[in-house]
């Protein structure tokens, strides 16, 4: 199933954001085909301030362990995380 992984960065925090990038690419980089699509929010003045990613998992438990296991996660970045489950029906890919 899939689940998007909706996550707000605490204010003031883009420096984090900034220094814990490379490894928060990498990161996503290993998570293969796991990993369906990923991409900061922007806030007003075009800064990122969140995090939008949709993984594959067995369960939401899982979902949440994939969170958790970001660098962005572990570095204190995120304010929130919220994992719901998710059907992508318009322009998936995989139904062609």
């Amino acid at each position: 199933m899939l689940y998007a992984l909706l996550c707000d960065d605490k204010p003031g925090a883009l420096q984090v954001r900034l220094d814990t990038r490379p490894d928060h690419v990498a990161h996503l980089n290993a998570l293969g085909d796991v990993l369906k699509f990923a991409g900061p929010f922007l806030d007003e003045a075009g800064k990122p301030c969140g995090s939008m990613l949709v993984v594959e998992a067995e369960s939401a438990e899982a979902a949440r362990a994939i969170a958790e296991a970001d660098p962005y996660a572990k570095a204190g970045l995120f304010a929130s995380v919220a994992v719901r489950p998710w059907n992508w029906t318009i322009k998936n890919p995989a139904h062609g």
